[in-house]
């Protein structure tokens, strides 16, 4: 999958390298099949600062070339060399970070039975998370009390009934939604 895109994966990276000084790549340990650690990657958006690990669209960490990449979805394409090397798949729940993933409970620890994927229902539905946690004065507190257990509960759901044809179903899916910029409806129990 990695080849008919190469072109464009050169692309963004000219583009982040010229608009923003750091690295082209981003990189981050995520927890993956039965928890085991890898180094997600993704085209930087934002500034090489420190600052909280959860973002909201309203971070001023990021960058002008780095909120076209997020919405675009084009900032994630370095993850098909993570599926290349085994440590994703296209479809399943996506990865998060060892420490939220320590605090799973026994129920959650079901979808680190599947190896995490680039898309699945739970990132579909939570597309615009972001914009839903612009504003928040703890934004990561926020994701994991309100958003995670949701993300949560869709993700056990697609573990447990998951079959080739809905993994198809959902990539097909995402592709449309990504290249429409179909915005996603926030979840009534995060609305304020």
């Amino acid at each position: 999958p990695c080849l008919p895109l190469a072109p464009l994966g050169l692309l963004v990276a000219a583009l982040v390298r010229c608009t923003s000084k750091g690295p082209i790549l981003f990189r981050q340990a995520r927890a993956g099949l039965n928890g085991e650690v890898f180094e997600l990657m993704k085209f930087r958006t934002m500034t090489v600062a420190s600052g909280p690990r959860i973002t909201s669209c309203d971070d001023r960490r990021i960058t002008c070339s780095g909120r076209f990449l997020r919405r675009s979805r084009l900032d994630e394409l370095p993850q098909l060399w993570n599926v290349l090397r085994g440590e994703m798949s296209l479809v399943g729940p996506r990865p998060e970070l060892p420490e939220i993933v320590a605090e799973y409970r026994d129920r959650d620890r079901l979808v680190l039975s599947v190896r995490p994927g680039l898309t699945d229902p739970a990132s579909l539905a939570f597309r615009d998370e972001a914009v839903w946690l612009e504003g928040r004065a703890d934004p990561e507190r926020w994701y994991r009390e309100r958003v995670l257990p949701l993300k949560l509960g869709l993700s056990r759901r697609y573990v447990r009934r998951a079959t080739l044809r809905s993994d198809l179903r959902l990539l097909i899916e995402t592709v449309c939604l990504v290249a429409r910029g179909v915005p996603a409806k926030q979840p009534r129990r995060l609305r304020p």
